[in-house]
């Protein structure tokens, strides 16, 4: 049992590993998952990487297949990370095929859902879903998920999807934080007199 856990973080690392040497505009650190949040409403995890690592809040996760969440609070030794899956969490994205932006936000049940995506667009299931790089909270072009159904109305302005991620959230064992993308911070935005 302990060689098959070994094989299958070897593994895992291992295809960090070549997702770092593939995508050399940004600089990593790997780091561990050390618990998760044990409510069923927050979706966090805890890593083994803190500020005397470089870590500070608002940091990108991400592991080889996708986006994970950001870094939300860090202590000295440990982060924790909030997952896209969280219901306070946005992102902005773009889709594809469709070549449009819309916010995509996570639920209650650990679900994802796109909003904000006008009438006459058309959302076929599967089509991917990627980070915008808008509002400065994720770099561009981070894969989310694909689109799993589409929900529209004519009495709505707008349609909603269901978007199903790329990351198997049950399942993280390592995750690698990106170091050199600064967030962009907006909260100085209140007026002087």
């Amino acid at each position: 049992m302990q060689l098959q856990n070994s094989v299958s973080d070897a593994d895992a690392l291992a295809a960090l590993v070549k997702f770092s040497r593939s995508n050399t505009e940004n600089s990593y650190i790997a780091a561990s998952v050390i618990g998760r949040d044990p409510s069923p409403f927050l979706r966090y995890i805890i890593i083994d990487r803190g500020s005397s690592d470089g870590l500070r809040r608002g940091m990108p996760v991400v592991t080889d297949q996708g986006l994970v969440g950001r870094v939300d609070a860090v202590i000295n030794s440990a982060a924790r990370v909030q997952l896209i899956t969280d219901t306070s969490s946005a992102v902005n994205v773009r889709l594809e095929k469709a070549k449009m932006e819309a916010i995509l936000t996570g639920t209650v049940s650990g679900d994802l859902e796109l909003d904000l995506v006008p009438q006459d667009v058309t959302l076929t299931p599967g089509d991917l879903v990627l980070t915008s790089g808008l509002s400065g909270g994720f770099p561009a072009d981070l894969i989310v998920g694909q689109v799993l159904n589409a929900r529209k109305r004519d009495s709505d302005l707008f349609q909603q999807a269901v978007i199903q991620p790329v990351v198997d959230f049950t399942k993280l064992k390592i995750v690698l934080i990106i170091t050199d993308f600064r967030p962009v911070d907006i909260t100085p935005l209140i007026p002087v007199p």
